[in-house]
Formats: C-alpha cells, structure tokens, sequence
C-alpha cells in the first residue's frame, strides 16, 4: 500500500447509532450515516464485539497443539488453534492468548511473541483478531472449559499444516491467516 497514491476517498459521516440486540459475546448496532459523496443517508447494522486472540503452540519437536471442537455456526467440528475472547479481566491480547491456550490445551509456555492482528470482516466488525505463536510448548495443566466449550486436544507435525489447510481439514479464516502470519516471520518478511 505504501506505493499506491493517496485515497481521495472521504469517510461517512455517523449521524446515529442505537444498540438493537444484545448478548453475551455482542451487540447488534444500527448506525445512521451519510455518503460524503452522495450526502444521502443510509443504515448500516455492524456487529460490536470485543477483540479476539489465537495462538499457535508448537512443542520443542516441532508439533502444533490443535484442538477439535464443535461449531454451532457450521454445526459441525472443526480443527483449530486455540483462542478466544479478550475479556475484560486479561490485562493484554497476549495474556487472553495464554489463557486460552492453557484452558484449552492444557499446554502452556514463557515464549509467546505476537505475530500480527488483523479486522475480521470490517464490512459489519469493528474488532481485531490478535495472533501469537507460543514456542517449547509443554503440557502443564488440566484442561479448564466454560460452560459453552469442550474441546480435544490433537498434535501435529508443523510440516502437515498446509495440507491440512489444503485438504479442508482447517477452515477456520481465522486460523489459516494466523499460520499465513507464521509463514510470514519464518521467511523473515513478518
């Protein structure tokens, strides 16, 4: 983008907003707001949820921890990374990360560094997944649910993971952009 020439675009102008649903993971926003360039006004419904976090764990031998959960969005399972919401109690992104990854997993580690956050669908969203790789991964704990989650823990070699992506057995975006930022610092250009 640092090539492109600068944007003549113009942004909207919000001229309401008013919660319309409510629940515990987000609210549903109706926002009012006028073109900047039409200057007719238009609704706009924007989900309002707080950031997420997901962390890669690989162990010492080079094996990703990944757990299997159900998805009530595609009612079905699924084969991810651990992760999850920022609450308001977990003082950073990274902290919700390890939390996440020990409740999760079991596993757990002190070399955890960030590896990029990205909006994830800023068409009706306004948060950011936070994406971390924990390295030297070593099971430490329990596993610790909610009342909403179960999950199994799987190991795989770190090598498999782009077949797995390949092979639609890891279809979560968000947890392929997460590898996509792995790729990115293992090449050295993340």
């Amino acid at each position: 983008m640092s090539d492109s020439p600068p944007s003549k675009l113009k942004p909207w102008q919000r001229l309401d907003s008013k919660t319309v649903y409510s629940c515990r993971i987000f609210s549903l926003q109706k926002n009012r707001s006028r073109s900047p360039r039409t200057n007719e006004e238009h609704d706009f419904f924007v989900l309002d949820s707080g950031d997420w976090v997901n962390i890669i764990p690989v162990t010492a031998d080079g094996r990703v921890v990944l757990i299997r959960q159900y998805r009530h969005g595609t009612n079905d399972m699924t084969l991810e990374i651990p992760g999850g919401m920022v609450d308001r109690e977990d003082p950073s992104p990274l902290h919700a990360a390890r939390r996440e990854m020990q409740e999760e997993t079991g596993y757990d580690s002190e070399d955890i560094i960030p590896l990029g956050a990205i909006h994830p669908n800023p068409a009706i969203q306004g948060n950011r997944c936070h994406s971390f790789l924990a390295r030297n991964v070593e099971k430490r704990f329990e596993l610790s649910f909610d009342t909403t989650e179960e999950t199994e823990v799987t190991l795989a070699p770190l090598a498999s993971i782009p077949d797995l992506i390949r092979q639609g057995h890891i279809t979560h975006a968000l947890v392929v952009v997460a590898f996509h930022w792995y790729d990115l610092l293992k090449r050295g250009t993340g």
